[in-house]
């Protein structure tokens, strides 16, 4: 038999853990599905230190555990599950979770946020959270005045690497091709920072540690030659994945595949349908910003709800 819900919620992280709070107080009585990460990306994160509100820094899982009580303080329906099907071609829309489960949502808010490439390595899974991070901006504040390492070659990976240095003794910033791939400023901005240094036709064959966390890294020259960097941080900035599969051929995604919504709003390109967190912001990727959009998508729907 099929449910009937006002408001269906996909994903647990900041953004949707926060649309649900604002849903529940409005009296929406939201139902959010956690997915297959729920917390999101920041239970694999360890201390948060640049959340508003929590000067002592707070660990991502317990900060997502407080989002999560205090949605259901308010009557949030958060359950376990996994939405594998989405059929937005008409409004009550289609869901299917788990392969088995039907309901019918007058609205839908989608925070499914994405997920960050990893270059695959054994040693990469075993260390993350201790030295191995995907975010600079989370993470940069404990390797300060130590050496670290930065993947990539474009816009993102130089960004990283150049709000690396303001903060740490020396970066590496592993390039697997013999140039970057960043814009011409982002180029000058990293060989005019005295403490970068760029490893060009290097890849990374295995990050070095031991139980206190990443005490180096092996490179791969492309000539086959090795050599052995150390460092204490270790960080991937080759692009992030968003999670909108099950969306693709309905909503308007833009060519990352991030859903594109009208400037200022969480509005997609469907009615009744909005997006929030990172799933929709290839550019900030971080936890309080996730939170506002989740905040916004509630409005937005709240006030399509009411018409």
């Amino acid at each position: 038999m099929e449910e009937q819900v006002r408001v269906l919620i996909i994903g647990s992280g900041p953004a949707g853990y926060t649309a649900a709070i604002y849903a529940s107080r409005a009296n929406l009585k939201p139902v959010l599905y956690e997915g297959l990460e729920p917390g999101g990306q920041l239970t694999t994160t360890t201390d948060v230190e640049n959340f508003p509100g929590h000067p002592d820094s707070v660990s991502g899982p317990d900060l997502m555990g407080l989002m999560r009580k205090q949605a259901e303080r308010f009557g949030a329906d958060i359950r376990t599950g996994n939405v594998t099907r989405a059929d937005l071609s008409s409004r009550p829309f289609h869901i299917v979770i788990d392969g088995e489960k039907e309901i019918k949502a007058e609205t839908l808010i989608i925070a499914t946020g994405a997920t960050a490439k990893y270059l695959g390595l054994p040693s990469e899974t075993k260390f993350r959270g201790q030295g191995v991070s995907a975010c600079a901006t989370c993470d940069g504040f404990f390797y300060r005045r130590k050496d670290v390492a930065v993947v990539g070659g474009g816009d993102t990976a130089c960004e990283e690497a150049t709000y690396l240095a303001s903060l740490c003794r020396k970066v590496y910033l592993i390039v697997r091709k013999p140039f970057l791939r960043a814009s011409k400023a982002m180029q000058e901005r990293v060989f005019n920072t005295p403490n970068i240094e760029v490893l060009f036709e290097h890849n990374t064959a295995e990050v070095l540690g031991d139980e206190s966390g990443v005490t180096g890294a092996l490179l791969r020259k492309n000539d086959g030659s090795e050599t052995q960097i150390d460092i204490a941080g270790f960080f991937l900035a080759i692009g992030h994945h968003p999670n909108t599969e099950l969306f693709a051929d309905q909503l308007q995604l833009d060519a990352e595949g991030y859903i594109k919504v009208e400037p200022g709003t969480s509005k997609t390109n469907i009615e009744g349908v909005f997006a929030a967190g990172d799933v929709k912001d290839p550019h900030y990727r971080q936890a309080i910003t996730a939170a506002a959009s989740g905040c916004i998508a509630a409005l937005d729907c709240e006030r399509f709800l009411l018409k």
